[in-house]
């Protein structure tokens, strides 16, 4: 009962925090955006006391729960060592605590932490790196199959469904997410907790409270025979049946030990008081009667795993089995063919009236990055970012992108050529659970400086570009999208009357919200585009 109790809360809260991921509408925000709040390292750089102490109470009183409960990317791993589990069982081995590795890496983060150096943090702490999964693997495979429902919505006149744009943020960000599923998904179908165990900083940190808890597994040496059925089956690799020890700073409390136990040997919970009888009995009838009943019992114990074993390789050598091979086969390859015609259907080439290919925008190098509104600097953004990509997996407006810096790895920055940052979207600052970019009104929104338009004379088109009867070309564009009429239109040269009208900034008025660079229609370089600002500044 306390396995399925625990299987079904970790399936719920797994369940939550990807849909948070995965959602690009933004309307699960307000029914689990609480999810990401309640994980142990972004309530660390949230200062948010409550949820540590709630967090350090629950590890004291039942072990280390949030491991196998709360945490997604080591709940991700459960999924796949079970996986593995369908395929081979009794496949696990008690290792010892690998401490050369596991404190030095715990060591190693802290002083990261410290220095507010995220770049590394990115790739060891847990809820960050599942966000960088989910965001950069499992939300564009979400939206491929969403795209897909609403083309065949469409054709039956329905309307339930919208396509949305699905598209690379991130080269880098894609080949790191890519690299950490592999890494973790390998060591996880091969060991179980291995990572958790070893690399990951929350579980070590986790495991100096966990061994002072008060529920924890125990093993009753009176009744265990050491047929090793634990060890075989615990995923922490933390249980050694020989000497009949558990080592709670490793053990997640997943059950799977008291489910296997069939002498009622291991259980969790407080210690057991010995029973009279037991205390009075003869030392050397019990080794006796023990040392007796252990070959027997052991075989016993061996014949079903043998049986089960048999079982499993007879099925193998069955047509049924062969069957579901095939079907397996026929589900991947029309799996697989629906997700590359999803892809073909996004990668339609963008033509301007049927006549011409539109060049894509390159991204313009900015010396200052420019960060989103309610992060207030890069030095605050760069202290308090997870990582985890959520305002990039929820930014409407497609701005948000992972950056590719040394510094920042993987943490949010800000491009503008799909779309500029509206001055009534307030979605990022609202999903973040760190307090890297603070909650703002839609007030301050408007008012907030995060950058200052630039322009470019020699690439602008009224510069650049005569009509046929050899005057200059007009545009404007710039000008008339500018939401805070920060951009007029004047005479390049007030001395000519035929002189090319071009932007004139007013950098006072201007916010940074990037309306010019997206919509002016030089390529592939923009003829204006936004240097970010170190410290933001409200106008």
């Amino acid at each position: 009962m306390l396995k399925l109790i625990r299987r079904i809360l970790a399936v719920l809260c797994f369940v939550a925090v990807t849909l948070l991921f995965l959602d690009f509408t933004g309307t699960l925000h307000h029914w689990l955006g609480w999810t990401a709040k309640v994980q142990f390292f972004p309530a660390v750089l949230a200062a948010n006391f409550i949820v540590i102490a709630v967090l350090v109470l629950l590890t004291l009183v039942f072990g280390r729960i949030y491991c196998s409960v709360i945490c997604p990317l080591g709940v991700m791993q459960d999924l796949i060592s079970w996986l593995h589990g369908k395929f081979k069982k009794n496949r696990f081995t008690y290792s010892k605590e690998v401490k050369w590795l596991r404190y030095p890496v715990l060591v190693v983060f802290i002083a990261l932490l410290v220095a507010g150096v995220g770049s590394i943090l990115t790739l060891l702490e847990p809820y960050g790196t599942y966000g960088m999964i989910a965001t950069n693997l499992f939300q564009p495979i979400y939206q491929w199959c969403n795209n897909g429902l609403a083309a065949i919505a469409e054709h039956y006149e329905s309307y339930a469904f919208y396509s949305t744009d699905v598209w690379i943020k991130s080269g880098i960000a894609l080949a790191l997410s890519a690299g950490m599923f592999i890494i973790i998904g390998f060591l996880a179908w091969r060991g179980g907790r291995t990572y958790c165990n070893t690399i990951c900083p929350v579980g070590t940190l986790l495991s100096f409270v966990s061994r002072f808890s008060l529920l924890k597994v125990r093993i009753d040496k009176d009744k265990c025979i050491k047929c090793g059925l634990c060890t075989r089956n615990c995923k922490a690799s933390c249980i050694n049946h020989e000497d009949g020890t558990v080592d709670h700073s490793r053990c997640v409390t997943c059950g799977n030990c008291l489910t296997k136990c069939k002498k009622d040997a291991i259980y969790y919970g407080r210690p057991r008081k010995t029973s009279v009888n037991a205390a009075t009995s003869s030392p050397s009838k019990i080794e006796g009667v023990g040392g007796s009943m252990t070959p027997k019992i052991s075989k016993e114990t061996n014949t079903p795993s043998k049986i089960e074993g048999a079982g499993g390789s007879m099925n193998t050598n069955e047509n049924p089995r062969e069957s579901v091979d095939k079907s397996k086969r026929a589900f991947l390859i029309g799996a697989g063919t629906a997700v590359a015609a999803a892809a073909l259907a996004q990668t339609k080439k963008k033509v301007d009236g049927g006549l011409a290919a539109i060049k894509e925008k390159e991204v313009p190098k900015r010396k200052n990055p420019i960060t989103p509104p309610g992060s207030w600097n890069a030095r605050h953004m760069q202290q308090h970012c997870t990582a985890c990509q959520l305002c990039v997996a929820e930014c409407p407006n497609q701005v948000l992108v992972p950056s590719g810096d040394l510094l920042t790895l993987m943490q949010p920055t800000m491009t503008y050529e799909r779309g500029y940052c509206r001055p009534e979207c307030i979605r990022c600052s609202q999903v973040c659970p760190t307090g890297a970019i603070k909650p703002i009104t839609f007030e301050e929104k408007s008012s907030i400086k995060i950058g200052t338009a630039v322009w470019t004379q020699f690439l602008c088109i009224p510069v650049a570009k005569k009509r046929r009867d050899g005057s200059p070309a007009s545009c404007g564009n710039c000008a008339n999208h500018c939401p805070t009429q920060a951009i007029t239109m004047i005479q390049l040269d007030e001395s000519d009357e035929i002189s090319p009208m071009v932007p004139s900034i007013n950098t006072a008025k201007c916010i940074g919200c990037g309306n010019c660079e997206y919509v002016c229609p030089a390529r592939p370089d923009s003829a204006i585009h936004v240097e970010g600002l170190e410290d933001h500044r409200t106008i």
